[in-house]
C-alpha cells in the first residue's frame, strides 16, 4: 500500500493552495483522505500568514464524491448507517470551509459529482473549467443529495433549476454551470489554475480582518432577515471603521497608493 498522501499542501506567499491528490481515483473521499483534508484545513485556520485557501483537485477530477468500493463490499453485510459518515465526515469538513477564518476559493478543474460537487459550492469564491463535468447523481442509486446540497443548490440556482439537477441527476459543465449562477465564473481550461492562483494573490494582500468578517456577514445573510442583516452590517462596520486597515485604507487612498494591510 502506497504511504503517498491523498491531501498534497504548498504554502504560497499569504495562501495555501490545498489539492485533493488521488486522481486515479478520480479524488474520491475515503475516510483517510477525509482526515487528511481536515488537518490541511485546520493547519490553514491556524496560520496567521494564511490569508486564502485555494482547493482543487489532481488529474482530471475535482472529486467524484464518496469513494463506493469499501459501501459495496459493506453491504454484503446488511443495510448502511450513511447518516453516520455524513455525521462523522462530511458534515465537519463543510463547516469546517464555512468556519475557516479567511476566504476558500475552488478550482473545479475537472468532474465534481455527488458530494464532491457540494463540497465544492461552499467555497466563497467557485470557479470551473468550461469543460468541468458537475452532477448530482444520487437519485441514480436511491440517495438523496447531502453535504448540504438540498440547502446550497436552491439559494445558487434558484428552485426550478435546483429540482431540475436533482431529480433528473443531469450532468453540466463548468459553463453552464456559470450561466445558472452556480460558479462564479467558467475558465478556460488552461488558465484555471492561474486564474484562481490571481484571486488568492488578490486576497492575500487583503486586509485580514475585515474580509474574515465578510465572510461570517455575508454567511449571516442565509438565515436573518432584513433587519438582522441591517443589524449585523451596522455592527460589523463599526468594528471595521475603528481597526488599523480602515485607517491604512483612507492613507492609502489620500496617498493615491495601494494599502499595505498587516
Amino acid at each position: 500500500m502506497s504511504d503517498a498522501p491523498l491531501v498534497s499542501v504548498e504554502i504560497r506567499a499569504g495562501w495555501r493552495l490545498v489539492r485533493l491528490d488521488r486522481p486515479d481515483k478520480l479524488n474520491a473521499f475515503t475516510e483517510a483522505m477525509h482526515r487528511e483534508l481536515a488537518a490541511a484545513l485546520d493547519a490553514a485556520a491556524a496560520d496567521p500568514d494564511c490569508r486564502a485557501v485555494l482547493l482543487t483537485g489532481a488529474g482530471r477530477a475535482f472529486s467524484a464524491g464518496q469513494d463506493l468500493s469499501d459501501r459495496i463490499r459493506a453491504s454484503a453485510e446488511g443495510p448502511l448507517d450513511l447518516g453516520a459518515s455524513l455525521e462523522t465526515f462530511y458534515e465537519p469538513l463543510v463547516r469546517r470551509i464555512r468556519d475557516l477564518p479567511c476566504p476558500v476559493v475552488v478550482a473545479i478543474n475537472g468532474i465534481a459529482s455527488g458530494a464532491g460537487i457540494n463540497v465544492a459550492l461552499h467555497g466563497d469564491i467557485v470557479i470551473a473549467a468550461k469543460s468541468a463535468k458537475l452532477t448530482q447523481p444520487f437519485a441514480r442509486i436511491g440517495l438523496i443529495p447531502d453535504a448540504g446540497g438540498t440547502w446550497l443548490l436552491p439559494r445558487l440556482a434558484g428552485r426550478a433549476v435546483a429540482n431540475r439537477l436533482v431529480f433528473l441527476a443531469e450532468t453540466i459543465s463548468g459553463e453552464e454551470a456559470a450561466v445558472i449562477g452556480l460558479v462564479a465564473e467558467a475558465v478556460e481550461d488552461e488558465k484555471l489554475m492561474a486564474r484562481a492562483e490571481a484571486i488568492c494573490d488578490g486576497l492575500a494582500k487583503g486586509p485580514r480582518q475585515a474580509l474574515a468578517r465578510l465572510k461570517r456577514l455575508m454567511q449571516a445573510s442565509e438565515a436573518n432577515d432584513l433587519a438582522a442583516q441591517l443589524r449585523a452590517e451596522r455592527e460589523t462596520q463599526q468594528a471595521c471603521g475603528r481597526g488599523a486597515e480602515y485607517l491604512e485604507g483612507l492613507r492609502a487612498f489620500a496617498e493615491k497608493r495601494p494599502p499595505k494591510f498587516d
